[in-house]
């Protein structure tokens, strides 16, 4: 409890780190802020013409059921990525000012936060456009997933821009586990094709249910796709991954941070 106190006391330079990542996030481009809605729908362009027409899918509306999915993986993979990097960019500022380190990834995280609920303007958008509509009650649901997703991708920036002091390395090595992760989570295909292919090695399905982005896209696409509630056992599944990933983060950070300052 002392630490949740002490890194609020500093909410203000998270507030101010959050807001200088924003706007320089796509400084002196031509298209500026336009990126954060261009990428996503980029993306799915291309997944779409490969899964709708190359290799064809046949889930109904394919470009709805990977949108959904798609946009919080970015973010996600950003916690893999850009948050592991989040204190070696500041070594400057960990070496010279005290403040509670974790203030780095937090801030890191929420301004990629932000940026996926700009991202989601397009998907609501997109559903509107379409016709297909959402379900007010599911909808009810929305903020909770993106609170235990948020507390999911902190708690792995927290473990991975630690390691990635001591382990420069890492930084490389998580674009790759990104990249094959994304094809191990039902980001661009559904649970169900996954469990039908593995339904003679119960083993393999319980390694595979381990991963903690699983019942978070699953979520996602209950809410938006499907337009139900989300199972129970959905939810529960995300929280207890989410909080327990957050507890281990946490404890690494702390474990680690004390030798930041000579690192860097």
């Amino acid at each position: 409890m002392e630490r949740i106190k002490e890194i609020y006391n500093y909410r203000q330079m998270i507030f101010r780190l959050v807001r200088k990542d924003l706007r320089g996030r796509y400084k002196g481009s031509v298209l500026g802020f336009f990126w954060t809605f261009l990428n996503p729908l980029l993306q799915l362009l291309v997944y779409t013409m490969v899964f709708s027409v190359i290799m064809r899918s046949g889930i109904d509306k394919y470009y709805l059921f990977l949108f959904v999915a798609l946009v919080p993986w970015i973010y996600f993979s950003s916690s893999l990525t850009g948050g592991a990097t989040s204190i070696l960019g500041s070594g400057d500022m960990v070496k010279k000012i005290y403040f509670p380190r974790e203030v780095m990834p937090i801030a890191y995280m929420t301004s990629s936060f932000v940026n996926m609920l700009l991202s989601f303007l397009v998907v609501f958008a997109v559903l509107i456009v379409t016709g297909y509509g959402v379900n007010p009650v599911a909808m009810l649901y929305l903020p909770i997933i993106m609170i235990v997703e948020y507390i999911l991708g902190l708690g792995i920036a927290l473990l991975t821009s630690a390691l990635t002091v001591y382990l420069r390395d890492l930084a490389y090595i998580l674009s790759i586990i990104a990249m094959a992760w994304q094809f191990l989570t039902p980001v661009m295909y559904s649970q169900e094709m996954v469990l039908d292919a593995l339904a003679s090695y119960p083993t393999l399905v319980r390694i595979w249910n381990l991963n903690p982005m699983t019942p978070v896209i699953n979520a996602y696409r209950d809410i938006l796709y499907y337009k139900t509630t989300p199972q129970l056992s959905t939810l529960a599944a995300a929280v207890v991954l989410g909080v327990g990933i957050l507890l281990i983060g946490e404890l690494v950070f702390v474990k680690l941070q004390k030798g930041f300052a000579e690192e860097l």
